[in-house]
């Protein structure tokens, strides 16, 4: 059986807010917001644009870094997400986060 892979993304809505999620497939989640499937308070935000995404081998690990980036203010995210452009980058400060919470 191969081990699950779970992700905790951030998506630019079209309104220019920040939606964090998490997942299993990023490809297909973005695509449900898209038409209006994902979340409640993307469908009227659409069309949303992925920001980033960071990698973990557990749903815990990854629900607890949702947690913690929707805690950060906006400034902060924005920030953070100055490393989206490496997905390896942007795990490693996800998991920095963690370590200090």
């Amino acid at each position: 059986m191969t081990a699950q892979t779970y992700y905790m993304y951030v998506v630019r809505c079209a309104d220019n807010t920040l939606y964090t999620g998490f997942t299993t497939n990023v490809e297909a989640r973005i695509c449900a917001h898209n038409s209006k499937r994902g979340a409640k308070y993307t469908k009227q935000r659409t069309p949303v644009v992925l920001e980033a995404y960071a990698q973990f081998s557990t749903k815990r690990e990854a629900l607890r870094a949702e947690y913690y980036f929707k805690q950060l203010s906006r400034a902060e995210k924005e920030e953070i997400l100055i490393y989206a452009h490496n997905e390896d980058t942007f795990t490693e400060k996800i998991r920095e986060i963690l370590s200090h919470a």
